[in-house]
Order: structure tokens, then C-alpha cells, then sequence
């Protein structure tokens, strides 16, 4: 589609994502390495959330977080990764402008959603830790419904107000995206409207959103280390740490990349490092979080041996 003209002005109608360049010899190993990467997450997470679904003994709070977090993960990859690879295999890199806004809304409503229910499912081990006697009552089913509609909630109402304001933004020069998605710092640099409201507007919402649930997280891991350090026996600090590792490492993997993207200063040589960090937190993690929870949580490995031998017998 070509560039509109109005007003002796250029409206740029769409962008084109650059990705990983243009290296022909490596646009096939790169859609097999996604391919392989996005059908093994598919798979995962698909897999563990039918086993929350199905095995009445993970009908309990961590595992019903734990099911919503891998829901949020396949919609999470299917929002960047199913575009790559189609612009891997066409070689057509170009996505409009309202195409790029749309994506933009899925991944970071889903990526603020994932924030606040990484924070649940933190508060959550807290409760099962450090007050294990109460723990039946104040996690109780209606607790875990609202926390994880709120974790939807917010990431919509977030995102809603932030695309608000893009909608308001012209483009009329260059229009070429250095990064394989549609990151906001990227596109909003390509505007020649007044960016100043918009940039201001992301940093308040930002710091009212990630910051609350960054903290609660963390919060939850001193009380919980801290409670862990007073068990007396070694067998009973080995467990009590078992059933909180898995969430610890994902939690880790997930805003370590986030601060190394967002948070350190941006500079033109660190730019295609950016874009590695930026591959942990939108491709990897989303297919770490399955392995991990699978691999480390031995309810999980049981249930799906359960569901195979049933499935066996019924066969």
C-alpha cells in the first residue's frame, strides 16, 4: 500500500519490520528455529492447562494460577510469533499501522496481565508458606477468580488508554521498525506528531503497574526466604523451597529480561542485544514456563502420567 497524500503532507499507512535483517541464507533456519520454538510452547502450555482442567488433584489454587498463566502464555507468543514466521516464509515484512497498534495492544495487555498474576501467584506461596493454617481460608476460590480477573482487567484498561492516545499520532516520514515486533519506543519514534503527552502517559502507567506488582513479588520472596531460613530441619526447608523454586526461576527469567530491555539506558550498540533480551521475554519465556513447571513440579508430572495411563487404558 502506498503512502497517502494529504495536505502536501505524506500519511504513512504502513511499516515494515526489519526483524533479524536480510540475510537470505538465514531466513529458513530462523523459521524452523521459531517454528520448532512456538509448536513446543503451543504445545506445553496447551498441555498443562488441560491437566488443570481435568485432574481433580490440581484443582487448588497454585495450579488454577498456574493454568491462567499458561493460557496468558499462548496467547502471549501467538501475538509476535505466528507474523514472524509468515515474514520469514513470504518475505514480506510490511504490517499497517493499525495491524502494528493491534499487536502492540495484545502483547502488552498480556505482558501487564502477567505481571500482576506472576504477583497472585507469589502471594499466593506466601499464604502457603508463612501462614500454612490459615491458608484454606484466606485463598479461598473466590479470592483466586477475582486476583486473576483483576490480572486481565488491568492489562485491558492499561492498554485501552494507551492506544487511546497512538491513535491520535501522524505518520509521515520514515517508516521502517528496527525490531522483529511492534514495541512502543520503535514506533512511536517513527511519528512526526508531538509525542511528549504520550511518553509521559506510558512512564505514569508503567510505574502504577509494573512497579506495584514487582514489588508485591518480591515482598512475598523475602517473607517466604525468610520463613524458609527459621524451618528447623533441612527436609523441611528443602520442601518448602520446592514448591516455590519453579515460580522463583520464571518470575527471574521474566523481569530480568524486562529491565535489561526497558529500564538500562538505550544505546545504538546495545540495540541488537536488545532484541536478543527482548527474544527471552516474548518467545522464550512463554516456552521455559511449561518446561519448568513440568520438569520441577512433581504433582504435575504425576497428573499427566495419570492422564497418559488413562488415555492408554481407554485406547
Amino acid at each position: 500500500m502506498e503512502p497517502l497524500e494529504t495536505d502536501n503532507e505524506t500519511t504513512v499507512t504502513t511499516f515494515i519490520l526489519l526483524g533479524f535483517g536480510d540475510a537470505l541464507e538465514l531466513q529458513i533456519p530462523l523459521f524452523l528455529l521459531f517454528l520448532i520454538i512456538y509448536s513446543l510452547t503451543m504445545a506445553g502450555n496447551i498441555i498443562i492447562i488441560v491437566l488443570v482442567i481435568i485432574d481433580h488433584h490440581l484443582h487448588i489454587p497454585m495450579y488454577f494460577f498456574l493454568g491462567n498463566l499458561s493460557c496468558l502464555e499462548t496467547f502471549y507468543t501467538s501475538t509476535i510469533l505466528p507474523r514472524l514466521l509468515a515474514s520469514f516464509l513470504t518475505g514480506d515484512r510490511t504490517i499497517s499501522v493499525w495491524g502494528c497498534y493491534i499487536q502492540f495492544y495484545c502483547f502488552v495487555m498480556l505482558g501487564v496481565a502477567e505481571c500482576y498474576l506472576l504477583a497472585s501467584m507469589s502471594y499466593d506461596r506466601y499464604l502457603a508458606i508463612c501462614k500454612p493454617l490459615q491458608y484454606a481460608t484466606l485463598m479461598s476460590r473466590r479470592l483466586c477468580f477475582l486476583l486473576s480477573a483483576i490480572s486481565w482487567l488491568f492489562g485491558i484498561a492499561v492498554m485501552t488508554s494507551l492506544i487511546s492516545l497512538m491513535s491520535e499520532l501522524k505518520y509521515c516520514g520514515p517508516h521502517e521498525i528496527g525490531h522483529f515486533f511492534c514495541d512502543f519506543t520503535p514506533v512511536i519514534n517513527l511519528s512526526c506528531s508531538d509525542i511528549t503527552l504520550l511518553t509521559l502517559a506510558s512512564l505514569i502507567l508503567s510505574f502504577m503497574n509494573i512497579v506495584p506488582s514487582f514489588l508485591l513479588t518480591l515482598l512475598s520472596y523475602v517473607c517466604i526466604i525468610a520463613a524458609i531460613v527459621r524451618i528447623p530441619s533441612s527436609d523441611g526447608r528443602k520442601k518448602a523451597f520446592s514448591t516455590c523454586s519453579s515460580h522463583l526461576i520464571v518470575v527471574s527469567i521474566f523481569y530480568g529480561s524486562l529491565i535489561f530491555v526497558y529500564v538500562l539506558p538505550q544505546k545504538e550498540a546495545l540495540r541488537e542485544v536488545d532484541k536478543i533480551f527482548s527474544v527471552f521475554y516474548t518467545v522464550l519465556t512463554p516456552l521455559i514456563n511449561p518446561l519448568i513447571y513440568s520438569l520441577r513440579n512433581k504433582e504435575v508430572k504425576k497428573a499427566l502420567m495419570r492422564a497418559v495411563n488413562k488415555w492408554g487404558i481407554s485406547k
